[in-house]
């Protein structure tokens, strides 16, 4: 059983960034204190970027980042240096700057890996990151943060879609995506939700219906229309949202 949402609120997207890094780097500190590598699924997005960037500032001189495992919830299937990469984001932003062990940053990959492409298709790439993921993670995050779309989706989990009903895979592959690129892979539910924290982090008037929907007291809505209902933390789980996201609460 997932934990009930709890709800913060921001005056600002530059303060939710803010208090979504502090937190992050406290929780990092205190996991290598108790002598635990702390693993954590990343997303992207505007809101994602600002955090990875207040996450330089917030982990300063508390955190190990060469004993961080990091992972990524969903990605682009694109060429590995496209814009469009959710790796490439938290780089610039983040882990180009600190002291990241190459064998622990875990990114999804790309549709031309290897001379020759090291898969041939999208399906075959989400496979190898499930496999990844089996052979190198801890069993459960420490956190999985995510962004949550104005049709409710979360990680590449679209509204409708048969991915959402797969529970024998760590990873899927997704096509026909209503945003581009059409190509993407993403965690499953079973996977994001083997975790002991689940952030949402939504910025924007234009996610406040899915925000409202998703958290209403009235009635739970279906995860087939509003997917982000169907990821919650076994220990905590918590909605931090700017005041524009929250403007139907």
């Amino acid at each position: 059983m997932g934990t009930t949402p709890e709800v913060v609120v921001h005056p600002s997207p530059e303060a939710l960034a803010t208090d979504v890094a502090d937190r992050l780097a406290a929780l990092l500190a205190d996991a290598q204190a108790a002598g635990r590598v702390p693993s954590v699924a990343l997303t992207g997005g505007t809101i994602g970027g600002r955090i990875h960037q207040s996450l330089l500032r917030a982990s300063a001189d508390r955190v190990d980042w060469s004993r961080v495992d990091l992972w990524w919830s969903d990605e682009r299937y694109v060429a590995r240096d496209s814009e469009d990469r959710n790796d490439r984001q938290a780089a610039r932003a983040l882990l180009d700057h600190v002291p990241v062990d190459p064998g622990r940053v875990h990114v999804m990959p790309a549709a031309d890996d290897g001379p020759d492409g090291a898969h041939p298709d999208v399906a075959a790439a989400a496979a190898a990151y499930g496999e990844e993921v089996r052979a190198h993670g801890s069993g459960r995050f420490d956190v999985v943060m995510l962004g949550v779309g104005p049709d409710g989706h979360v990680a590449s989990l679209f509204p409708g879609f048969p991915q959402l009903d797969v529970d024998d895979a760590i990873a899927v592959p997704v096509t026909g995506s209503p945003k581009p690129p059409p190509e993407r892979i993403s965690l499953t539910f079973p996977a994001l939700n083997r975790t002991r924290v689940v952030w949402f982090v939504v910025s924007g008037e234009a996610k406040s219906e899915a925000v409202a929907r998703a958290l209403s007291a009235d009635e739970r809505p279906d995860v087939h229309e509003i997917p982000a209902v169907g990821v919650s933390g076994q220990e905590e789980t918590v909605w931090f949202v700017d005041q524009d996201a929250a403007s139907r609460l």
